[in-house]
């Protein structure tokens, strides 16, 4: 076997090196869209640094969020790496200081009205003709440490007793698209404005949307949102929790046998409190699933029950795999936590903190619209991990052979390929016609500290 060097000497001299060489790619996307313009003059943030402008300063935490780095002073680096700044488009990498000022206006709640205005009229773009849309509802805890603004000490599965902050996110089911999202104290409940945060959702559809639906787990079990619900002429499918009631029930239930040892069974059941009875799905297996604080499950009989309550007119097994389609959202909130660095709030200040939180899920739809329109092949559903490792994350030098800027991959990039195709897709690239700027009353300041 041969023995490795026992002596390598060091010199730190290369240049026109970068280990994010499908920065370009994202690049060729954002100047499709316009984006820096789009975010220039649709933004009043305040801002008086002559220096930056507001497209400048929100692609320079746009970018670092995409790529994996995180918190602003891990994306600090980038102020010296002169071949990013060169594919990103930034001639000018700011200082972590400046990204802070700038993250405490953006966070003020009339800037904030004016980025989600901008934010839904790219969403709309990229939506298309439809003449339905299925909204997910889900809620997860940040945990935060120090004294964070608006961070409260509530219900916290992991770590009982931190103050936290409750995100929740309202995404559209087919496109996986962030619709509304709201950062409240870690002490809110999950049914507190609700309904408010439904009807800023549903204002947001297109005109030609004529059928509405939601789905959410058991925490948005009430009979309140199912009026709600009924009242706007929505179908829903929503987690019901297993009480005594409907438990005593479940034995009497005639069940029928579908493949994968599923049985399905359904009933008329009216809670407390409840105006009238209510079409509930019952869903059964012979084999024990694994126990979660968010699913609500019953075992009787060697069976795990679980049970759904809606107004779908589907068959049960239907409804049943209506709603385990939502499970991506359950995939979206990890890969937010983990890979999106949600949970990496930049500062105390309540403004800043919930810049940082639009401005991740703006990040996230905006590389989801980038893989549904540009990326090649199976890619354009890869997770963000894996598109990190294999497109955006790749050592490359940028050379200038008789002057010609030229962008080498290294020899043995596997997915050359890909990259490649997804370079001349995003240069083909057709652009959304977008609506005019729409800035509508939010029923939350920025960050809800009530």
């Amino acid at each position: 076997m041969r023995k490795g060097h026992t002596y390598v000497k060091i010199v730190c001299g290369a240049e026109e090196l970068t280990h994010f060489g499908g920065a370009l790619l994202l690049q060729r996307f954002f100047h499709r869209l316009g984006l820096r313009t789009l975010l220039t003059h649709g933004v009043q943030a305040h801002w008086r640094n002559t220096r930056y402008s507001v497209g400048d300063l929100v692609l320079a935490v746009i970018y670092p969020i995409i790529l994996g780095l995180g918190r602003v002073e891990t994306a600090s680096w980038m102020r010296h790496n002169g071949v990013f700044q060169y594919l990103s488009g930034l001639d000018r990498y700011p200082e972590p200081t400046v990204l802070r000022r700038f993250l405490s206006r953006l966070g003020q709640p009339g800037a904030l009205r004016m980025f989600e205005a901008l934010h839904d009229r790219l969403r709309l773009g990229f939506l298309g003709k439809r003449s339905s849309v299925t909204f997910d509802l889900d809620s997860t805890v940040l945990t935060v440490y120090g004294r964070q603004a608006g961070a409260k000490v509530g219900f916290n599965p992991r770590k009982p007793g931190r103050s936290s902050y409750l995100s929740e996110v309202c995404v559209e089911g087919r496109t996986h698209d962030c619709w509304v999202a709201r950062l409240r104290p870690g002490n809110a409940h999950v049914l507190q404005d609700v309904q408010a945060m439904l009807e800023h959702a549903f204002g947001k559809r297109p005109s030609g949307v004529r059928t509405l639906r939601v789905r959410g787990d058991g925490a948005f079990y009430d009979g309140s949102l199912l009026s709600y619900l009924e009242a706007w002429q929505a179908g829903y499918a929503i987690v019901a929790p297993l009480s005594g009631p409907l438990v005593n029930r479940l034995g009497n239930l005639r069940y029928k046998a579908h493949r994968g040892k599923v049985e399905t069974g359904e009933l008329t059941y009216a809670a407390s409190g409840w105006e009238r009875p209510r079409r509930f799905i019952v869903v059964r297996r012979p084999v024990p699933l694994e126990p979660s604080w968010q699913l609500t499950l019953f075992q009787m009989e060697g069976f795990a029950y679980r049970a759904l309550v809606t107004n779908l007119d589907l068959e049960p097994l239907n409804v049943w795999r209506f709603y385990n389609d939502r499970a991506h959202i359950e995939q979206a909130i990890r890969e937010w936590k983990h890979g999106w660095s949600l949970g990496q709030l930049p500062r105390r200040d309540a403004a800043a903190n919930a810049a940082w939180f639009h401005l991740v899920m703006f990040a996230f739809n905006l590389l989801n619209w980038f893989k549904r329109t540009c990326v090649a092949g199976k890619l354009g559903k890869a997770t963000i991990p894996t598109l990190r490792q294999r497109l955006l994350n790749i050592p490359a030098a940028l050379v200038r052979p008789q002057g010609q800027p030229l962008l080498k991959l290294p020899a043995g990039y596997p997915y050359a390929e890909q990259f490649a195709a997804t370079l001349e897709r995003t240069r083909h690239f057709r652009v959304p016609r977008l609506g005019r700027p729409k800035v509508a009353p939010w029923f939350t300041q920025g960050l809800d500290v009530r």
